[in-house]
């Protein structure tokens, strides 16, 4: 097939397929007439990148599995560089999600001392003489 229909099949553009031949992801082999041509291993190689790309995965993650597919192996996560590129992202999100959550503990926190401290003035503003309760953004009493 030529690259409009590998383009077209794999939900991508002939410009990303042209960039992925210079990254050496995809194989540049040419017809008679000089064309580009591709054939269903191509396709299954770009189905890969796609399927990785979604889950987080960068370019050059996915290099082990479509190197892995050329070897012949029917699955691109077959081979045990592809299993390492695996583990490193799986470490790769649990820190992230470390970070999340810390980050979540700081926000609600937050949040915590924040609604204490206007029910504080909520309570005060119910003692005679004390504070006006008013509107965060322009002082107007509520």
């Amino acid at each position: 097939m030529r690259i409009g229909e590998l383009a077209a099949r794999a939900g991508t553009t002939t410009r990303t397929l042209r960039y992925y031949e210079t990254r050496g992801l995809l194989p540049a082999r040419r017809d008679t007439h000089g064309h580009r041509a591709y054939d269903e291993r191509d396709l299954k190689l770009l189905r890969q990148i796609r399927t990785l790309q979604d889950f987080g995965f960068d370019l050059e993650e996915t290099r082990p599995f479509v190197e892995c597919l050329r070897a012949g192996h029917p699955e691109g996560d077959a081979c045990p560089a592809s299993l390492a590129v695996y583990r490193r992202k799986l470490d790769e999100l649990d820190a992230l999600i470390g970070e999340l959550r810390d980050v979540r503990a700081k926000v609600a926190g937050q949040l915590e001392r924040a609604e204490r401290a206007r029910d504080e003035l909520a309570a005060e503003a119910q003692v005679p003489g004390g504070p006006e309760p008013t509107c965060e953004l322009g002082g107007h009493e509520r």
